[in-house]
């Protein structure tokens, strides 16, 4: 499921993952990865507290991993001071 994905592109999507403020929706748009999918590559690629402590952090109040949590007033999947999104690559000033 993950062959097309290249190492960097993984390390993204765990960083992006691990990022509260980043909703699954945003590495839907970027990796066309759901949010099942994206749990599965976590569930692959990190050890297992790891990926408990992940799976805690996200479903607790904390994150803002779904976009209902999120505040109305956010309209964006990334920081105003980031680069537009190149093929499937944020760039970073």
């Amino acid at each position: 499921m993950f062959n097309n994905l290249t190492t960097q592109e993984i390390d993204r999507v765990i960083e992006m993952a691990w990022e509260d403020r980043t909703p699954f929706e945003a590495i839907k748009f970027q990796f066309e990865l759901s949010e099942a999918d994206t749990i599965q590559l976590m569930r692959a690629c990190l050890q297992e507290k790891s990926f408990k402590r992940w799976r805690k952090r996200v479903n607790s109040g904390v994150s803002q991993k779904h976009l209902k949590k999120r505040s109305e007033e956010i309209q964006r999947f990334k920081c105003s001071r980031q680069k537009s999104i190149t093929m499937n690559k944020i760039s970073k000033r």
